[in-house]
Formats: structure tokens, C-alpha cells, sequence
């Protein structure tokens, strides 16, 4: 072993262990890995800038953005629609149009976001029937993850292999040379499913079953019963004359002021979450107070404010204006590590935060000053405006529970049909090879733009920088690893560890050493660790590279086995009412399930001592 080889190990070990402690981000880590290797004098500057040139990087960026366009039109609501009307009250047919559904839009479209979508789908359905939340959020996460093995663009590690195969000489991936293998994985799945759904949602936790709710339903949920109160300013009141950004009650006494009523002259109502409107004596505050009722009371003696009831009238007057909704926190917000002090929520974006829950449970903590992380469900009080939007283009923030009074939302579709077009002919030109797969995809996000799906802006932000980076400065660590002779390291000590066993043994053992790596790693990372050792130890061997190709692949995307081996499995973690262990005793026999469909497909589909077929 070298000292450039010693070096690579290295900082790839570095690399790992941050993204293990997610210290720093995962890009991050990969930038700083990717500059110690030109430092380091290993790789020279073109070598090391090659991922950002690689063209799977582009056809990835692409299809972010097309992504992106089937949402905005609504094509994933409308398909929510159609899966709502054709499930009746039968749990067994909404499993199945459930997970199909998803399995199918997140075949070409991000798997994240699909399940973001259908979240709130499979609750509202769930309510409908009368069945445990518990019993669909998982096989929901299971299918998005089970979409990324139906096609090449299904998700980023099928295309990082593909590119690995070039780069080794061979063929990439046809798009539906993933097909027969995904769609064999998604049917033993559904059965799956069907067979241990008597075991999700029954622990009775306190997120484990929701109905249809009402303001005072979602309000109870995080114990704000009898907290909220109306209060007058009087004459006397310190407040009066002042605004709250200046008095700032949140912050200095924990009270909330949720709104202002103020009355005209000639007796109409209007209210204003505003906080930098004036208080005037008579104005009315629906204020939020703390939970220790000395506390509470002493706050409203000393800002002599004089208690009102909360009648049928006033409440009515304010609910057809405002209300509350349960909003979760999705992969890749720009909200994740911050608190909403600091974001400003209230100022800029007409949200006020009242409630918090982590992974299911109420955080004793101030939420206003609590940093967010991925997963975790807020309760806002905002005007119902502000929640439709919130609704129809939720980048940073995603809908998950709305209550009766807004009834049902979604966003306006009348571009769907363009949307869809563009989709279906950037599909088909991959598929005839008419043109190169990348300029395919960009040829779709033109049309989605010439469309009007999508603005410029809204394609730009609808990019995963962090996922990007994170496999354009990964991807020279194989041309490290290669250059250095680590790879022929790695496949050395896999083939003693087989010994003189046959290519399934080696087969099952690189499928198990991918799973094991992606317990700690996102699938991406792990494909792009992962696939380079595939297609040299295939080489060593005298095989073809096809069938260790597409068993990292499938390693890669079945991340079942704990709540934080995917962003996926991490949505569903809270509104299920999942403990850790779920995913464990439910993860890891699908897991052996598809390693034993892999043993019996791919020697057969891609046989080892044979090029891919058609190539």
C-alpha cells in the first residue's frame, strides 16, 4: 500500500465519519475531502474537477427540474384525487393504489418529494376509513424507495452507476433495463406489506390515529386547550401606542399575540396578524399565553388588559379569515438548523409558530427559539391565504394536516397536460437514443419553461445543491482510488473473504457490503463509494459488470432498515407514530427479500459471462 493509497483512504474515512455526524454537511464534507486530494498532490486539478463536468451530473440537475414541474401543475394532487375516489373503505386497495401511485410518479421524479406529496393523501384517507396512520405511511416510504429501481432516472445512484459503467469502458444503463428487477421488488413489496400492516399504527401513540380535525382538534393535539384568551387594551395599558416588534410580548412574558381585533366606528370587525400596526385602547388581542397560569395572570395585570369571552360570534368572525395548520419540515429546506426567531417566520412569511413536535412527541422547549430539523412538525397560526400558498408551493415547508374549516386545498393543474407532454417526450427520446439522455432531459425543462409550468426561478430553486455537490466531489474519489490502486485493494479483500466462491456468493456479499455502508451514508454517497468496486471487481473476475452494477443499484435505494437511512423513511417517522424499532423489525426481512430476488434475477437478466443484452 502506497502513501497516496494510505492518503485516499484517509480522507475517505474522514469523509464518511462526517457524513455519519452529518458535521459538517454531507457537500461540505465531500468539498473539503475533494481539495486534501488535490493538496495532497493525488489528483491534479482537471482530475479533480471532473465530476462537475460529468454529464450524469447535468441529466440529475435536470430532472430535479422536471421534477419539479409535475408539481407545480398538480399532477401529483391529481393523481391524490383519483387514488381517493377509487379507494372506497377498503385498506387492502388503498395499499395497493397507494404505493403503485407513488411507485409510479416517483419513477421519474424525485422520491422525496413524491412522498412529501402523498403524505397528507394518505392521512386525510386514512381518517376516512377509519385506519391507523401507521398502517400507510410506511408502505408509502417502502414505495418511494422502491421507484428509484424502476427506472435509470428514478434516483441519482442508478445514474451514478450508469456513469461508472462508462467510464469503465462498457455501456451505460438502458432507462428501463432497471424494469423487470424494480417492478419484481415492487410486487414482493405490496405483498409484503398486505402480510405485516397488522403490526404498523396498533402502539396506539398519540399521532397514530387522526379524523378529519377541526381548529380546536389540531389546538388540543399540542396542548394549547384553555390557553388562548381575548384580551381588551385599555386606556392605561402600557401597550397602548405601541407596536409589537417594539414591545416584543413573546419574546419578554412568553405571550402570544396570535391577532389584533379592532373594531370601526360603525361596528365592523377586522383583524391583522400585523406587527407593526399601533395598538389603540379597545383594540381586542387573541393572545396565546404561557401554560403557568400565575404566570399568565400576572402578565395581564400588568399590562391592564381586561378579559373578554371567546363567543360564538368572535370566533366565527375569525376563523373566516384565520386559522391553524400542521406544517412538516422536508429534506432540503432552507429552515433545517434554524430557529424561527431567526427566520423571521412571523414577518416573512404570515406564520406564527405555536406548537413543535419532534418524531412524534411535544418539545418542552420555547419552539420560537428551538433550531428546526428535518422531520419535525410545526403548528402555525396564519391567515388561510397564507396556508393555501403554503399549500400549492411548499418548498421549505410542507402541508401535512389541514383542518375541516378550509376544507380540502390543492393547487390550481391547468398546465398539467403540458407538464405531462414535456415528461412523456423526454422519456421517449431517452428511450429511442435519439439524442444523448442529457440533452433529452434539458430539452424537457425548455419545454416546461416554453410551457409556462415552471418560471426560471422556480427551476433554480428547485435544484438539491447540496445533492449535486455532494456527487460531483464524490465522484473523483474513484479516480483517486483507481489511480492509487485502492479499488484493486478493496477487490482484493473481497475475494478472499468469498475465497474460491462462486460469482452469486460474491454477488450477495457486494449487495450486503452496500446496505451495511448505506446504514451511515446516503445512497448516493454509497453509490458513488460503491460503484467503482462493482465494475472492478467484476473486471478482476473475467465477468460482466452488469449484474454487480445493478446489485449496488438496488442496494443503494433499499434503505428500509432504520428511520434515518433515507429522507423518506424520516417524513413518515413523526405522522406515523413509529418508534425506531418499526423499521428494524419491518425493514430488515424486505431487505433480505429483495437480496434474495437479486440472487435469483440478475445472473438470469444480465447474465455474468455476457454483455448486456442488446448492447
Amino acid at each position: 500500500m502506497t502513501n497516496d493509497t494510505l492518503i485516499v483512504f484517509a480522507l475517505l474515512g474522514l469523509c464518511v465519519t462526517c457524513f455519519m455526524l452529518n458535521r459538517p454537511r454531507m457537500d461540505v464534507a465531500a468539498l473539503l475531502g475533494l481539495i486534501g486530494l488535490v493538496l495532497c498532490g493525488v489528483l491534479d486539478l482537471r482530475e479533480a474537477l471532473s465530476g462537475f463536468s460529468d454529464p450524469n451530473v447535468l441529466l440529475i440537475a435536470a430532472f430535479f427540474v422536471l421534477g419539479e414541474g409535475l408539481t407545480r401543475t398538480g399532477v401529483a394532487f391529481r393523481v391524490g384525487d383519483w387514488l381517493v375516489a377509487r379507494t372506497g373503505h377498503s385498506e387492502v386497495r388503498l395499499l395497493v393504489l397507494l404505493m403503485l401511485c407513488v411507485a409510479g410518479l416517483g419513477s421519474v421524479m424525485s422520491s422525496t418529494g413524491v412522498v412529501s406529496l402523498f403524505i397528507p393523501v394518505a392521512l386525510s384517507v386514512a381518517a376516512r376509513i377509519d385506519v391507523a396512520p401507521g398502517r400507510l405511511l410506511m408502505p408509502l416510504a417502502f414505495a418511494g424507495l422502491m421507484s428509484g429501481m424502476l427506472t435509470l432516472v428514478g434516483t441519482p445512484p442508478n445514474m451514478v452507476l450508469s456513469s461508472a459503467l462508462e467510464h469503465g469502458g462498457q455501456a451505460g444503463f438502458g432507462f428501463f433495463d432497471f424494469t423487470p428487477v424494480g417492478l419484481a421488488v415492487l410486487a414482493t413489496g405490496i405483498a409484503y406489506m398486505l402480510a405485516v400492516r397488522r403490526w404498523l399504527g396498533a402502539s396506539g401513540a398519540p399521532q397514530a390515529r387522526r379524523r378529519d380535525r377541526r381548529l380546536q382538534d389540531l389546538a388540543d393535539s399540542y396542548g394549547l386547550r384553555g390557553r388562548t384568551r381575548r384580551l381588551r387594551v385599555g386606556a392605561a395599558s402600557p401597550m397602548a401606542g405601541h407596536t409589537l416588534s417594539t414591545l416584543q410580548p413573546r419574546v419578554r412574558h412568553g405571550a402570544n399575540v396570535l391577532l389584533i381585533e379592532r373594531t370601526s366606528p360603525l361596528g365592523q370587525r377586522s383583524f391583522t396578524q400585523s406587527t407593526h400596526r399601533a395598538l389603540q385602547p379597545g383594540d381586542v388581542l387573541l393572545v396565546d399565553l404561557p401554560p403557568d397560569e400565575p404566570a399568565a395572570d400576572a402578565f395581564i395585570a400588568d399590562m391592564k388588559l381586561e378579559p373578554l369571552p371567546m363567543d360564538k360570534a368572535c370566533i366565527a368572525a375569525i376563523t373566516r379569515e384565520y386559522g391553524l395548520a400542521e406544517l412538516l419540515l422536508p429534506p432540503g429546506s432552507g429552515m433545517i438548523g434554524k430557529s424561527a426567531l431567526e427566520l423571521r417566520l412571523r414577518a416573512q412569511r404570515g406564520l406564527n409558530l405555536i406548537g413543535l413536535r419532534r418524531r412524534g412527541r411535544q418539545l418542552a422547549a420555547d419552539p420560537l427559539k428551538t433550531p428546526l430539523r428535518m422531520g419535525d412538525t410545526l403548528l402555525v397560526a396564519a391567515s388561510w391565504k397564507s396556508i393555501r400558498e403554503l399549500h400549492r408551493q411548499a418548498h421549505d415547508l410542507l402541508v401535512l394536516t389541514l383542518p375541516a374549516e378550509i376544507g380540502e386545498a390543492a393547487p390550481a393543474a391547468r398546465r398539467a397536460p403540458q407538464a405531462v407532454f414535456s415528461v412523456v417526450l423526454t422519456i421517449a427520446l431517452m428511450v429511442s437514443g435519439v439524442v444523448p439522455n442529457v440533452i433529452a432531459a434539458l430539452i424537457g425543462c425548455l419545454l416546461l419553461g416554453a410551457f409556462r409550468c415552471i418560471d426560471v426561478d422556480g427551476a433554480y430553486r428547485s435544484l438539491h445543491w447540496q445533492s449535486l455537490v455532494l456527487i460531483a466531489c464524490m465522484l473523483p474519489f474513484a479516480i483517486a482510488l483507481q489511480k492509487t490502486g485502492g479499488i484493486d485493494l478493496i477487490v482484493g479483500l473481497l475475494r478472499s473473504t468469498a475465497g474460491e466462491a462462486s460469482p452469486h456468493v460474491l454477488l450477495a456479499l457486494l449487495f450486503v457490503l452496500t446496505s451495511l455502508v448505506g446504514l451511515f451514508m446516503s445512497n448516493t454517497a454509497t453509490a458513488v463509494l460503491m460503484a467503482p468496486i462493482a465494475v472492478a471487481l467484476a473486471g478482476q473476475l473475467g465477468l460482466s459488470p452488469y449484474p454487480f452494477a445493478m446489485a449496488v443499484a438496488i442496494s443503494a435505494s433499499a434503505a428500509f432498515m432504520t428511520p434515518v437511512s433515507s429522507p423518506v423513511n424520516t417524513l413518515v417517522f413523526g405522522p406515523g407514530g413509529y418508534r425506531f424499532s418499526d423499521f428494524v423489525r419491518i425493514g430488515v426481512p424486505l431487505t433480505v427479500l429483495v437480496l434474495a430476488l437479486c440472487m435469483l434475477l440478475l445472473p438470469w437478466l444480465f447474465p455474468f459471462d455476457a454483455a448486456l443484452p442488446g448492447r
